[in-house]
């Protein structure tokens, strides 16, 4: 172990930090005062034991992770601590603050839940690029099924757009979630042409009523959504169990492995926390718009 470290030494890499994610990843208040919240309890336990948090090794960060499971703590709230852990070290050593990452090897706390299905994002790519006779059916499905992927949606989300809840000229579209909640989610250009394209072949050029409509222009059902995705899906060649959730589990997943940061993705698809002891986080519209487009695979 180190020499314990100058008593400056924690709250100064802690606030260069959080000074990071405000300033340059633009991240909101909430979202940095969360990471705090998940970082303040590690550091003073190094600072207890008198490591330098520049010099933790994958033993201490061991020790740490154990002491923190034999307390009440969801395996959830585990989880998002060992991100916020991954992130923090990662800055030091990129920032040269720290020779090496000891997280490499940490493992994530299992939260007990079976893991989604998701498609690869070539397998994404099929299903996105199949594209049969342009009708009024296949331009309305095709609309959807961008949309759906570009933003994460529930279906029921998906069949409950109106015409107005979507902004083809800035890109976002806004959605009302569990319980009423709303929230705005940014789009990308090739799921903004697809809804141009079936917009312009509709005879029905009125400003309102359902973005997506059925027979007598009433909302397409989840139902008929579903049959039609399983039927696209196999006419693409994708031959995977596929449901829209698969599809919203995909857009969670690929935003992740590319890097996206887990309480961005976390406001996204609309969850109002984490665990129990999440702080739900407000991310402004630049922000979000900033990280759909740099790590989503099709932004």
């Amino acid at each position: 172990m180190s020499a314990a470290p100058a008593a400056a030494e924690v709250p100064s890499l802690l606030k260069e930090f959080l000074d990071h994610l405000r300033v340059e990843r633009k991240l909101a208040g909430n979202t940095v005062s969360a990471y705090g919240a998940d970082l303040r309890p590690y550091l003073e336990f190094l600072d207890r034991r008198g490591v330098g948090a520049a010099v933790v090794t994958p033993g201490d960060l061991s020790e740490f992770l154990w002491v923190r499971r034999s307390t009440p703590l969801k395996a959830s709230s585990l989880y998002r601590l060992s991100q916020s852990l991954r992130q923090f070290h990662r800055f030091l050593k990129i920032e040269g603050l720290a020779e090496s990452d000891p997280t490499g090897q940490l493992s994530s706390p299992k939260t007990g839940e079976r893991l989604p299905k998701v498609l690869s994002v070539e397998e994404v790519g099929r299903l996105l690029a199949y594209s049969p006779k342009p009708t009024i059916h296949t331009l309305r499905f095709k609309a959807m099924l961008e949309l759906l992927y570009a933003a994460g949606l529930r279906v029921s989300e998906l069949v409950g757009l109106n015409r107005e809840g979507i902004d083809l000229d800035v890109g976002f579209v806004r959605v009302f979630g569990k319980g009423g909640k709303e929230r705005v989610v940014p789009i990308n250009r090739r799921a903004i042409h697809a809804v141009r394209n079936y917009q312009e072949a509709r005879t029905d050029k009125s400003l309102g009523g359902p973005l997506f409509a059925g027979r007598a222009g009433r909302p397409l059902t989840r139902v008929a959504f579903w049959y039609e995705l399983k039927k696209w899906a196999r006419a693409a060649g994708v031959l995977k169990p596929i449901s829209p959730h698969v599809l919203r589990h995909s857009f969670a997943t690929h935003l992740l492995r590319g890097g996206a940061d887990l309480r961005v993705v976390q406001e996204m698809l609309g969850h109002a926390d984490i665990s129990t002891t999440q702080i739900y986080t407000h991310l402004d519209r630049a922000a979000v718009k900033s990280a759909h487009r740099k790590f989503h695979p099709r932004g």
